[in-house]
């Protein structure tokens, strides 16, 4: 579920019609639905970048009709057997069914301001956009789609990490996108990295971070490892914003931040500067 949906579900106890009204998670402020989905799903008070759909992302990014979905015939197997509070099986369908998508990645063909693209979008209304086999699978289709037909790549990322469920075939995922980055890099083409709320884990470890540019929105959470792990690990503790965008950007670890409302124009205007 989105964060918008999660925050509209939230007043229903409180005698306000569900769906019509949300509360701002960041300055506590009553906001209606409509404007901030009208605003790019930003809160208008305070700026806060609520957490989209896969879907919602490609329609924030995508010129109007362009998009063009690819491989979503791809779909999840139990090949381990997985059981922990229910069977990964059971797991798969009810995410299915919550979200309306097979997995946690939709990828395709779009334009952006007319400059033609592969745009391939987490999505964490699946499992958290978790990565496993068929998000690795779709993800090197797209990579590798991109390589050959000369286009310019972005990936949204947005993810818990790696798939529990699926194990070491989840983690294999990481090595699997990486090498497939290595043959579009050698195919000069390029690739742009979004890093939104949150981007962590294996995800972090692997694709996310080898853009030729890498960007983030304002205030995402991007983390390998969570604070309390990092912080238990080393006996340290961490400044209160050491792994929100604007730390990791001064950090040197991503190129810039840029608001949602200006993601397009970017988009666009790096396209423009990097294909001749």
């Amino acid at each position: 579920m989105s964060e918008l949906s999660n925050t509209s579900s939230a007043v229903k106890g409180a005698g306000i019609p569900a769906g019509l009204w949300m509360r701002c998670p960041v300055c506590g402020d009553m906001l209606f639905k409509k404007v901030v989905e009208e605003n790019n799903s930003v809160c208008p008070s305070c700026d806060h970048h609520f957490r989209v759909s896969a879907r919602t992302r490609v329609q924030l990014l995508c010129d109007d009709g362009s998009f063009e979905e690819l491989f979503n015939e791809i779909e999840p197997v139990d090949a381990l057997k997985f059981v922990d509070k229910k069977s990964y099986a059971d797991r798969i369908k009810a995410e299915q069914l919550k979200s309306g998508n097979k997995d946690g990645l939709v990828c395709g063909r779009a334009f952006v301001k007319g400059r033609p693209l592969v745009l391939a979008a987490m999505d964490p209304t699946f499992m958290m956009g978790s990565m496993g086999s068929v998000v690795g699978e779709k993800l090197t289709r797209s990579i590798e789609l991109a390589a050959a037909e000369k286009l310019p790549l972005l990936i949204a990322s947005c993810s818990g990490g790696a798939r529990m469920q699926e194990s070491t075939l989840s983690l294999m995922q990481m090595a699997k996108t990486s090498a497939a980055l290595a043959k579009l890099d050698e195919a000069g083409q390029m690739y742009i990295s979004l890093l939104t709320d949150p981007t962590t884990g294996g995800v972090t470890a692997s694709f996310a971070m080898l853009g030729d540019f890498i960007i983030a929105e304002p205030k995402a959470y991007i983390a390998f490892a969570g604070k309390r792990t990092i912080e238990s690990t080393t006996r340290q503790e961490l400044p209160e914003e050491a792994q929100r965008a604007e730390f990791v950007r001064d950090k040197g670890f991503i190129d810039f931040i840029v608001h949602r409302r200006d993601l397009r124009s970017e988009v666009a205007r790096l396209i423009d500067y990097c294909v001749k």
